[in-house]
């Protein structure tokens, strides 16, 4: 099969140590970027064509924070009418079947307990507001609402899971939208965790296992669960993709048995036989996702992300579009983000690591393409800094894939460093646009982005090489041996590193100062657990029914053995080891890691009389959604890795922002 990759040839760190050799590069180090550029919000995003194709719903600006709007599709933005007013910005939404209604999903300060709501956005605007009356689907304080099928047969109605009466587990609900109804399918008494609908009918639920394993089950016509009819360990990934047109086998993604990397598979569950459909051509990664048609269910493109992306088309018409979109853009990350009901119109997205992301309106009828809008137009993309692909060798001689970002201009020796471990922990970086990263090249700082061990694409090898080795672990090695490496290629100045991360990175950024504190000179950490036992004790309900898998990966709280080994890995219980500053950021309302991960981290360095900064964000959870509260968190992050290591600074910020920064900062001797 032909193959048609949105890629430049891999980029190695052979390229960039033989630059780091070379003489100065001749150009002027570019200007100081406000720092509004990276992170206030977007101009516009998350663009939506309606069914009928005559309507784009998108996120912009309005009551302060980033709503739902609409315009017609050749009107002109300045004609788009808000359909939200939130002073919290809308998550997600997307369309109904029949494009009557916009659905979005809304949470409360971060709380990730969604309320699912229905807008008519053609309606009149409600007497006392600027946007018409939306109506609630699902979900109520202390619930959380999953959207899990629209079927395209009856446009009036979705299923959605609803934990309101247990809360570690979703019930399935038949939602009538326009009724604002709904009634109860299937009651979850067997610690399903999803669920998967053809067109109407359930089919198919998966489930964990005690020992960790993935379940997947058929469903019978009464709602009744039947036998298993593909299953793969905790060491393994599979997941129910799509159902076939022919309306009988299943698409897999799996790298269950011999199989190292995730490939897309078909199977017969009356047989139990499967063929082989896709795996990476080039043996590198696994399968990031496959495209359908929605029209027909037909397979039209597997995607995999290796340094960069790649696309394979699976269909003759798609991948004439393919060819036309790629011939027509500029080289880059591609994305079809939606389609009308014949998919003859598409939004279609390009980002690349100088751009946060155009978004064109494409017709397939005649090709024709078209802008439609830029995210960030006033953001200078000659500025910015190029992402590079890199290799090092960790410790025990195995390749750590990642992505290295020098600062432009600058000559690439002796570069203060700051070192960028993802969260997740399962899930790995990709190349393409961070405004993180690209803000901190702006401000000097050559930045590394390591995929270390337990990186989710590599394989499950890679994978489970993870598994139990936070903090002490070969997780934490790889990031320590990434910034070693940087070092002796004299990229890195030894004297100028610092470490920055959320959530798992978070955990990494105070890992690495308590267990290798003599290779930091400051370190960052917002929303990281500072205590794995505690961690896993706050979980929320909702993640019990896969629990199992997290035990077997990390360890479990409730097992002598491994609460010892927990309590080593943790940085809470060696946070005397520290010698480099911290600053802690943490939303109020994190479900996932409860802000005592960062009191008690903040607690005991504050005792110990060690440099720490704290900030606290009262209406956030799981990250800064608030553009305020993003802005003035970020001038704080600049200013400390200004303070010790050495990089540019913005000076003075925007009021609004220095007011909030202010706001945001905990008095240390008030935290109990």
């Amino acid at each position: 099969m032909r193959k048609l990759a949105l890629t430049l040839s891999l980029v190695m760190l052979a390229t960039v140590a033989s630059s780091a050799s070379a003489e100065p590069v001749d150009r002027d180090v570019p200007p100081l970027l406000d720092i509004e550029l990276f992170f206030a919000d977007p101009q516009y995003s998350a663009a939506r064509v309606s069914p009928d194709g005559e309507t784009v719903a998108f996120r912009s600006a309005h009551a302060g924070t980033m709503n739902v709007w609409v315009k017609g599709i050749d009107e002109p933005f300045d004609q788009a009418r808000p359909v939200t007013a939130y002073d919290r910005s809308v998550n997600r939404h997307y369309w109904s079947r029949d494009g009557r209604f916009l659905l979005y999903a809304q949470d409360r300060d971060g709380d990730e307990n969604y309320e699912l709501r229905a807008v008519d956005p053609f309606a009149a605007a409600s007497a006392d507001s600027e946007v018409p009356p939306s109506r609630l689907l699902a979900g109520a304080e202390g619930a959380r609402t999953i959207v899990y099928h629209l079927p395209r047969d009856e446009p009036d109605i979705l299923y959605v899971g609803l934990n309101d009466r247990d809360p570690a587990l979703h019930d399935v609900y038949r939602v009538h939208i326009a009724a604002a109804e709904r009634e109860l399918v299937v009651r979850n008494d067997t610690g399903i965790r999803q669920w998967h609908f053809d067109d109407g009918r359930l089919r198919k639920a998966a489930r964990t296992t005690d020992d960790g394993s993935t379940e997947i089950l058929r469903v019978n016509d009464d709602g009744e669960l039947g036998e298993v009819v593909y299953q793969c360990t905790f060491e393994e990934s599979c997941s129910l993709t799509r159902f076939h047109p022919e309306g009988q086998r299943i698409y897999l993604s799996t790298n269950a048995g011999q199989r190292d990397r995730i490939e897309l598979v078909l199977l017969d569950p009356d047989s139990g036989e499967e063929e082989r459909v896709h795996q990476d051509p080039e043996r590198e990664v696994d399968l990031s996702r496959a495209i359908f048609s929605d029209t027909d269910d037909r397979l039209l493109a597997t995607v995999y992300l290796g340094d960069r992306q790649r696309i394979y088309p699976h269909d003759e018409d798609f991948a004439v579009h393919l060819d036309r979109l790629q011939e027509a853009l500029p080289e880059g990350n591609l994305n079809i983000t939606s389609t009308n009901r014949d998919e003859t119109r598409w939004t279609v997205a390009l980002s690349r690591d100088t751009d946060p992301g155009t978004v064109y309106l494409y017709e397939t009828g005649n090709t024709a393409l078209s802008e439609l809008y830029r995210m960030r137009p006033e953001l200078p993309s000659e500025h910015l800094a190029r992402m590079q692909p890199i290799r090092y060798t960790a410790r025990d001689g195995t390749g750590i894939p990642g992505y290295l970002t020098l600062p432009p201009g600058q000559e690439p020796r002796n570069l203060p460093l700051v070192v960028h471990p993802h969260g997740g922990p399962w899930v790995r970086d990709t190349w393409g646009y961070r405004g993180t990263v690209q803000f901190l090249a702006n401000r000097g700082y050559a930045v590394l982005q390591p995929n270390f061990r337990g990186s989710s694409g590599y394989g499950k090898e890679f994978l489970n090489a993870g598994n139990r080795g936070w903090g002490t672990g070969v997780m934490q090695h790889d990031i320590t041996d990434g910034v070693k490496h940087l070092i002796d290629e004299g990229i890195a100045d030894p004297e100028r590193i610092g470490i920055y991360g959320a959530s798992y990175g978070g955990f990494a950024t105070l890992a690495g100062l308590a267990f290798t504190p003599e290779l930091y000179a400051a370190g960052v950490s917002v929303v990281g657990p500072s205590n794995i036992i505690s961690l896993v004790e706050s979980f929320p309900a909702y993640w019990r029914p896969g629990i199992a898998r997290w035990h077997r990966r990390v360890g479990d709280p409730e097992d002598p053995e491994d609460r010892e080994r927990l309590k080593a890995q943790s940085p809470l219980f060696s946070a005397q080891r520290m010698q480099a500053p911290l600053m802690v950021v943490h939303g109020a309302n994190d479900p996932r890691v409860v802000q005592a991960e960062s009191d008690q981290i903040v607690r005991v360095l504050r005792d110990a009389g060690h440099e720490v900064k704290y900030y606290l964000a009262p209406d956030e959870g799981h990250g800064l959604v608030d553009e305020t509260n993003r802005l003035a968190v970020m001038a704080a992050l600049e200013e400390f890795f200004a303070d010790h290591l050495g990089g540019r600074l913005q000076a003075p910020h925007a009021a609004r922002v220095e007011e909030r920064r202010e706001a945001l900062r905990v008095d240390l001797s008030t935290l109990d």
